[in-house]
């Protein structure tokens, strides 16, 4: 192989290859992801404006693993885009219902803005942070998958036995989750470890959407709305 034949010529090229590679994937996840939260937010305005019903757990479910399951089989396909922008699209409807809900309230509007905020400065703070000390958080892989499926798991029992301990309980560790996430997946760009932009998009805007609605239920019951 021609990479073993003069590691000195190769392994100096390769590296810049792999940088191009890298710096491409990022440019192309964030001009999806931008163009994504864009339509996604647009999807919830129109969700909220139309006063649009939520579709409750088990279609929200259906439709958002339904749709993951698709982009990861066509993620190399020219359909993955078109994908990806079902998902976010659907996923702002969900979402549009429960601002819609919080805009209601009395200080319901500074309670969206502030959980909107709050979003931005952390996912620009660690995104920021990753690709300027470029550290390799790899490590956290495996810590964040369990992390993620107890949350998860302890969500739905939440949901489904009512318990609203339990449901901030989950909504602060979704916050800490998607957070590392971000640090996670952004970092996983720049070492090479994720090289489709379409894969890196979706777990991004996903932290993104669980950060923020999980913000969204913290403040709301700081606020005394719960």
């Amino acid at each position: 192989m021609s990479t073993m034949k003069s590691n000195a010529i190769a392994l100096p090229r390769s590296g810049s290859e792999a940088l191009l590679a890298s710096n491409r994937v990022i440019r192309n996840t964030y001009l999806l992801l931008s163009l994504t939260l864009l339509f996604a937010a647009v999807a919830a305005g129109a969700s909220a404006a139309l006063e649009l019903p939520h579709p409750g757990i088990l279609i929200t479910l259906v439709g958002y693993f339904g749709l993951l399951f698709a982009i990861h089989k066509l993620q190399n396909s020219g359909w993955a885009v078109g994908l990806v922008f079902a998902l976010t699209g659907f996923m702002g409807y969900t979402i549009g219902p429960i601002i819609s809900r919080y805009l209601g309230l009395p200080n319901g509007g500074e309670i969206v803005m502030q959980a909107m905020g709050a979003t931005a400065v952390i996912f620009v703070g660690l995104s920021a942070y990753a690709l300027s000390t470029k550290k390799d958080f790899s490590f956290m892989g495996g810590f964040l998958a369990v992390g993620v499926l107890v949350a998860f798991l302890a969500g739905l029992a939440a949901i489904f036995f009512e318990i609203p301990a339990l449901s901030l309980t989950v909504s602060a560790a979704f916050v800490l989750l998607m957070s590392g996430l971000i640090l996670y997946e952004t970092s996983n760009i720049i070492h090479g470890g994720e090289t489709n932009y379409v894969l890196a998009t979706v777990t991004l805007f996903v932290s993104i959407f669980n950060l923020f609605t999980s913000l969204l239920q913290l403040l709301g019951f700081m606020g005394g709305n719960e």
